[in-house]
């Protein structure tokens, strides 16, 4: 558990680095991205770089041809630096990147070992970076459907990593069971049976359309209440490929979504391993202790902090929506320090109003205010403490409750205080 929470955080970092990565842009086709799969020599990349850099004194543009040949440059430095290809390959950006409006670029160069192997080798020259090779290496990979059907429905829809999306839902058209006056018990018995036979054709096609697109699907679980899903099931409508895949057939007290939140909750044990199931099971401890009178379980950025500083927190549980910063101010003139939480939004003003105040202790006007991620404040407190960090994405119920009722920041307690 504690490897499966360290590569939350490990995932959590690189995709928000990747987010911040694919929003810069460069003025022209000056940001290098160069991807070094495992294996590969780093002195015959920088061979190619060296090619490269002789290649951009043709450029006729001298601000282009100059910062193209110095983020080639640095690049090189960086792979010197490194020596040889980490065992998962190597991903360097850098280029010059324009701060606020022409004549106030910087050049910035990010170096990321992938957590997983890269088998691509590409260098690029572009206005952007490439980064998109790296999303579908962190993306969640592996998918997993669930069909709830019965007689008057079904319901298709997918788990993949912590997102659970309905993909679609029909009605079955079959009549009721109590016969039109007029009709013969067996004619309206041969009629329903026709009924229930095109509604399982079509359930199964669908679900073969649904389903048969994914090319990763892990598998396939089935439920819904009573035996229709098992007469479904045995009748053949689902593809050889899809009835191959059905890892579980699970009873339901619903059908629609309700059902499908049914299958969820009643097949963890199938899909322990998918981080949407993980989640949701440490946000649902949090509640249960929450709701004893001694429960093991703390929330609020103070209260959190207090108790890993005392040694007594074992996992913390962080929203990936969690969007404060940490602003230290400090006097240059005694070092008198203070610290306060800030939005984003509200951060040029708390600048402002901070250089215009008086140090509370020798009066010296000029206070400076240095702004962190409260995210990365407190995984690196954590990290000091030796305590296992839990990301919690608030794209399902329970993670839009921690996010949204604790503030984005709880803890599992040892013993209670």
């Amino acid at each position: 558990m504690a490897q499966q929470r360290s590569r939350s955080v490990e995932l959590f970092k690189v995709k928000r680095l990747l987010d911040t990565l694919a929003s810069k842009r460069g003025r022209h086709t000056e940001l290098i991205s160069l991807y070094v799969p495992p294996g590969r020599q780093l002195s015959e990349v920088i061979g190619v770089l060296r090619q490269e850099y002789f290649t951009a004194s043709n450029i006729k543009s001298r601000t282009t041809r100059h910062n193209v040949q110095d983020a080639i440059e640095r690049v090189i430095q960086r792979l010197k630096l490194v020596g040889r290809t980490p065992p998962t390959g190597l991903v360097v950006f850098c280029g010059s990147i324009p701060q606020n409006g022409p004549g106030t670029e910087r050049m910035e160069t990010y170096v990321i070992v992938p957590p997983e192997p890269i088998d691509v080798y590409l260098y690029r020259c572009d206005s952007r970076f490439h980064v998109e090779h790296l999303f579908n290496l962190v993306r969640e990979k592996e998918t997993y459907g669930i069909m709830v059907i019965d007689g008057s429905g079904a319901t298709y829809a997918t788990l993949k990593g912590k997102r659970l999306e309905i993909v679609k839902s029909i009605t079955s058209g079959i009549s009721g069971k109590h016969r039109a006056g007029g009709q013969s018990a067996r004619r309206f018995e041969r009629l329903r049976e026709v009924e229930v036979n095109e509604y399982f054709k079509r359930a199964g096609n669908y679900a073969n359309q649904i389903f048969l697109e994914i090319p990763d699907l892990k598998g396939l679980i089935v439920g819904g209440p009573g035996p229709t899903k098992n007469e479904f099931l045995e009748g053949g409508y689902l593809h050889y490929e899809l009835k191959g895949k059905v890892i579980a057939v699970v009873d339901t007290s619903y059908v629609e979504e309700q059902g499908v939140k049914e299958v969820v909750a009643k097949a963890q044990e199938i899909l322990r391993n998918v981080r949407y199931i993980q989640e949701r099971q440490l946000v649902q401890t949090l509640l249960r202790e929450v709701g004893k009178e001694n429960g093991l379980a703390a929330y609020g950025v103070d209260e959190v902090r207090k108790l890993m500083k005392a040694g007594v927190v074992e996992v913390l549980l962080l929203s990936e929506g969690l969007n404060l910063l940490e602003a230290t101010v400090k006097c240059s003139s005694c070092g008198y320090v203070e610290k306060h939480l800030v939005k984003p939004a509200d951060l040029v003003r708390f600048k402002g109003e901070t250089a215009q105040r008086e140090c509370p202790k020798c009066g010296f006007q000029g206070l400076q205010a240095k702004e962190k991620e409260l995210i990365d404040v407190l995984m690196e407190e954590a990290e000091q403490a030796g305590v296992s960090v839990e990301m919690i994405s608030p794209a399902h119920e329970e993670g839009e409750m921690l996010l949204k009722s604790f503030g984005g920041i709880a803890a599992l307690l040892k013993y209670k205080v």
